[in-house]
């Protein structure tokens, strides 16, 4: 069972309780104004629930935008837009120094102001648009959850989340991310085309064009005592095993590594793939009202937190083999 405290041995079940029909109120909420991506929202909260960050991948108009300021909107979070282009600067995200004159002393001073990473959940649209310069503006933000200025440490708000999109189409004028920033993001989902009663639906309501307003469901203040509850969640010693016997498998030169991938993997996945698939496998099993994790649970989110964590040989790519084949493998 989940651990509890002797003086409040009922807070642990309610938190669960509240985690489950927080995610059940909030895909009914959305399905008003967002159709199908029922995979999608859950692989979002289930990184809301850990504290992480990730991107979401997918062709122009699969609502990736309209997706991610919904869920602020009925999580009560505060929620910055930053459209990532060619010639945005760092100091755009993180802010700066700004010399300032006292009317009444004559003194001039410094003030720092805040750039629009200083939110609850951040939107970096089209991330891979920026120049590596700008995307590293995030590495400190992501991990540390602070800013550095000059000499002057800033703390961003709790909760913090950074949500990314990319445009898998167009690679004119892209910046790749590097694999050490990559490597920050706990998930990468994939949004594909809706099927054919999707695609009518959206169409509908389009032409409806029926207004939608979204009432928060939870404040976002307590999205932290859902994520310790998490942390608390117990896993097998046989589950950690499987989450690192996958892991271990993805990586060229081991004797882990399956034979007939030896030849497919550049680069296999570190061990913070190992820790997220434990993190992530705890938030959906109680998402799902278990209190203990499954080897099914870790086997349902390889793919998100592997396929942005295994780099593809050039005999790999020349076959036509995806990162998704991989993990298949490796499963």
């Amino acid at each position: 069972m989940i651990t509890q405290s002797p003086s409040q041995p009922e807070t642990d079940l309610e938190t669960a309780q509240q985690i489950t029909n927080t995610f059940h109120h909030l895909k009914e909420q959305l399905s008003h104004v967002i159709v199908g991506l029922n995979q999608e929202i859950e692989q979002i909260f289930i990184t809301l629930l850990c504290n992480g960050h990730c991107i979401l991948e997918g062709a122009p108009g699969l609502a990736k935008t309209k997706l991610i300021s919904s869920l602020a909107s009925l999580l009560d979070l505060s929620f910055r837009r930053v459209q990532f282009t060619p010639d945005l600067m760092p100091g755009d995200l993180t802010g700066s120094e700004i010399l300032q004159h006292d009317n009444e002393t004559g003194e001039r001073f410094f003030r720092f102001q805040p750039g629009p990473l200083f939110g609850n959940l951040v939107l970096a649209d089209e991330i891979n648009r920026t120049p590596p310069k700008t995307q590293s503006a995030l590495l400190e933000a992501m991990e540390e959850r602070q800013i550095t200025i000059g000499q002057t440490t800033h703390p961003l708000p709790q909760p913090f989340f950074v949500l990314a999109t990319q445009n898998p189409i167009e690679h004119e004028g892209t910046y790749p991310l590097p694999e050490a920033q990559l490597d920050r993001f706990m998930l990468k989902i994939i949004l594909s085309y809706p099927n054919q009663r999707d695609e009518s639906l959206i169409i509908e309501r389009a032409s409806a064009n029926t207004p939608v307003n979204l009432q928060p469901i939870l404040p976002g203040d307590q999205l932290a005592s859902m994520q310790q509850l998490i942390r608390k969640v117990p896993i097998s010693q046989t589950c950690i095993d499987y989450a690192a016997a996958i892991v271990r498998r993805s990586r060229p030169g081991t004797s882990e590594i399956p034979d007939d991938l030896g030849d497919k993997i550049a680069w296999g996945a570190g061990p913070r793939a190992g820790i997220f698939l434990a993190s992530a496998a705890k938030a959906r099993a109680i998402l799902y009202g278990r209190p203990h994790v499954t080897t099914e649970d870790i086997r349902h989110l390889a793919a998100p937190i592997l396929r942005h964590r295994i780099g593809l040989s050039f005999n790999a790519e020349s076959d036509g083999i995806t990162p998704e084949d991989i993990i298949n493998r490796l499963l």
